[in-house]
């Protein structure tokens, strides 16, 4: 049996836009380059929180902690520094410039009064004692 179907010749065309969906397509900078995501490890010990934040080649300067009851939001921004030399090209730059942050809700509300922070070799420290729960109070009717 004959078949009416003829064999389509191949477009150059069709044969990007064909490509185009089955496989990711980048559009500038490398793989890799996009924005990191902030490492944190917290712990919980009777009377505080305690959370490391990863933040390699951060200033403690453009770090910044904010504490709103039990939510903790940790922010960061690293500026990139034009150091251009004579007769030098940059061949590639793949190090992420720009703002990370992270907000996450602790089990307890934090005494931002006695709250302490450390920056070291690109490790945040937060030490964040816990409120103290207010007691329920019973009123003596008069």
């Amino acid at each position: 049996m004959a078949s009416n179907i003829t064999p389509r010749r191949s477009d150059p065309l069709d044969d990007l836009f064909r490509g185009f969906f089955v496989r990711p397509v980048e559009f500038g900078g490398f793989p890799g380059a996009e924005a990191p995501q902030m490492r944190v490890d917290v712990k919980e010990n009777p009377d505080n929180y305690e959370v490391h934040a990863e933040l390699p080649g951060m200033k403690k300067e453009d770090i910044h902690v904010h504490i709103d009851g039990p939510v903790v939001s940790i922010s960061a921004e690293r500026k990139q520094e034009k150091e251009e030399k004579e007769g030098e090209r940059v061949l590639r730059s793949e190090r992420y410039f720009g703002k990370v942050s992270r907000s996450f809700q602790l089990g307890q509300d934090v005494d931002e009064g006695k709250a302490a922070a450390k920056f070291a070799d690109g490790v945040l420290t937060l030490t964040l004692p816990k409120k103290a729960e207010a007691q329920a109070k019973r009123l003596n009717i008069e």
